[in-house]
């Protein structure tokens, strides 16, 4: 990253806080009359969301507590792309931990964006299928209840605001509407 404390310079970026999963950086953005203004972004490393097909008409969701919202929300195991492996490694060591199944074939099925407004998250959504369960792998902390749900359920879920976890609806939605036949092209790897 450049750091440029003055702060001054288009496409310069000075450093405001430095985490463990991602760094804060104050950007000059070029204005279309020629001034420049400053943008506080978040930059992550990526991340990974798995959709958990423990059958062909059941999803493995995840009731997660989030302390940032005071509540327990209910989604799908995703994780930080925190260390050196590929994507569909960090897809099934995260399945792992947080619901226990072991995947026995992980798939891409698109990727997005998380909020790019102010974070510079890019999040790769998984199929993960033919399961075998066994114990979960929890962080210190996480606190974290696997569940089963019809994959209907889990849609109607989406839509009626029951889930209200933005990755989990998007990536819900997205791998429903690949699941019709002849509705969407198969995504690269």
């Amino acid at each position: 990253m450049k750091n440029d404390p003055s702060g001054t310079k288009p496409g310069s970026e000075e450093i405001l806080l430095e985490t463990k999963r991602f760094t804060v950086v104050r950007m000059v953005e070029p204005c279309t009359d020629g001034s420049v203004r400053q943008r506080e972004v978040a930059i992550h490393p990526g991340s990974v969301v798995i959709v958990p097909l423990v059958s062909a008409n059941e999803v493995c969701l995840i009731d997660v507590v989030r302390i940032a919202v005071g509540e327990t929300l209910v989604e799908l195991p995703a994780g930080t792309l925190d260390r050196v492996e590929s994507l569909a490694t960090a897809a099934a060591r995260e399945l792992t931990e947080e619901t226990g199944y072991r995947a026995g074939r992980i798939t891409a099925a698109g990727e997005f964006w998380m909020s790019p407004g102010i974070l510079r998250e890019r999040m790769h959504v998984f199929v993960a299928e033919d399961l075998e369960p066994g114990p979960q792998a929890l962080e210190p902390g996480e606190r974290i209840t696997p569940r089963v749900v019809a994959w209907d359920e889990a849609v109607a879920m989406c839509l009626d605001g029951r889930i209200q976890d933005a990755k989990t609806v998007a990536a819900l939605l997205l791998v429903n509407r690949r699941r019709q036949p002849g509705r969407m092209p198969t995504v690269r790897a």
